[in-house]
């Protein structure tokens, strides 16, 4: 089954395999004649970066590339891309990769023209308005993994390199202007990050229909988000050459990012500080920490879990759903708890304090205080 679409909603998406041939053209679509293509270290000598570049290059677009990318981006690499940016005489961002390439390319787009320091566009109340919106840079998104969602969010998260801190960057114009989102790309993943991302993508579906706010549009898209990594996670897991599958899971992770304008919860509160301090991978400790927030949730979300359930087909409500969410971490891999992770049970206040000022905390179904979020973290273990 060739799947190919184009959608207009959040935002211009090209799907369907073989569509990065239309690289140079959403470049140009939105005013692009020199883009940089900014992605991370890992990604930067491989085939399918190559590839793209190939695509710009031969529609006159240049080659220019910055991957000086870390796996959790800060400030530090932010500057690098600015100077690289600025130094290049460029006009536009291609975001290619994982969560790391997406955020750090939407945000060098976003501050390249900006006056003041990052850290005055954090995600709170309206400080976005600070920004010059009329001096950020247009952005076409090239999603590698299908997790993050990255590429229709209109944030990025940059860790702070002396506190450890993540930071969510906000304004409405981080929404990229075009997103090509070809299946091929997401092929070679190795499982384990596979199945890391894939949990991103559910967590963000299963966070999303549980915050209390009201939202009814990203309710449905959660909903369908977290069925179609139920049916089609495991087949890209084992086969990771299944391109229905790889597909659907591009969907889901971008449904997963639209969903979560509703907000997130404490798989996010207790995953961030977690990442930001051991630099674990985003979307597996979300897996890991998902079956003990599910129990700390359940009194408050036991009725809506069971109707998710039963548009899934698991039978048993509230605990098949758990159950399910156990095998399903069994089936790819994932690790039982922090310990199997390999992280020691020594900084739990610490964490603790981080989580509940982490911006997810204030969307969980149950409120989290200093108390119950150190007795959470204690369950991880």
């Amino acid at each position: 089954m060739n799947i190919v679409a184009n959608w207009s909603y959040p935002t211009a998406i090209k799907m369907g395999r073989g569509r990065i041939k239309e690289l140079a053209d959403a470049c140009k679509s939105l005013g692009m004649k020199k883009p940089l293509l900014i992605t991370d270290r890992g990604l930067a000598p491989m085939a399918i970066t190559q590839t793209a570049l190939d695509v710009l290059e031969e529609a006159g677009l240049g080659r220019a590339l910055f991957a000086d990318v870390d796996p959790n981006p800060n400030e530090k690499n932010l500057e690098a891309g600015i100077k690289a940016y600025k130094d290049g005489g460029h006009d536009g961002v291609v975001a290619f990769g994982g969560g790391s390439g997406l955020d750090l390319g939407k945000c060098v787009a976003f501050m390249a023209g900006q006056t003041r320091p990052v850290w005055d566009f954090e995600d709170i109340g309206d400080w976005w308005t600070r920004a010059n919106s009329d001096a950020i840079a247009p952005i076409v998104a090239v999603p590698t993994t299908a997790g993050t969602g990255s590429e229709v969010g209109r944030a990025s998260v940059i860790t702070n390199s002396e506190t450890h801190v993540k930071k969510i960057i906000f304004h409405p114009k981080f929404l990229p202007g075009v997103v090509i989102c070809d299946p091929e790309l997401t092929v070679g993943m190795p499982k384990m990050i596979t199945a890391g991302t894939g949990m991103d993508a559910f967590a963000h579906c299963l966070e999303a229909y549980s915050s209390p706010f009201y939202h009814p549009m990203s309710q449905g898209i959660a909903l369908e988000g977290m069925r179609l990594v139920k049916e089609f996670l495991p087949r890209a897991y084992k086969d990771g050459t299944d391109i229905e599958a790889r597909t659907n899971m591009m969907s889901a992770a971008a449904m997963g990012a639209v969903a979560f304008q509703k907000g997130l919860g404490a798989i996010h509160a207790l995953s961030h500080p977690i990442g930001a301090v051991y630099n674990t991978h985003h979307g597996m400790t979300n897996a890991v920490v998902m079956p003990p927030v599910l129990k700390f949730n359940r009194h408050v979300i036991e009725d809506r879990i069971e109707r998710a359930a039963a548009y899934l087909g698991i039978a048993g409500g509230f605990d098949g759903f758990y159950d399910y969410v156990l095998a399903l971490r069994a089936e790819l891999n994932v690790p039982a708890n922090l310990t199997a992770m390999g992280i020691a049970n020594d900084r739990i206040d610490e964490l603790s304090a981080m989580a509940i000022e982490d911006p997810s905390a204030g969307g969980n179904p149950v409120k989290m205080t200093l108390e119950n979020t150190k007795q959470l973290f204690a369950d991880c273990f």
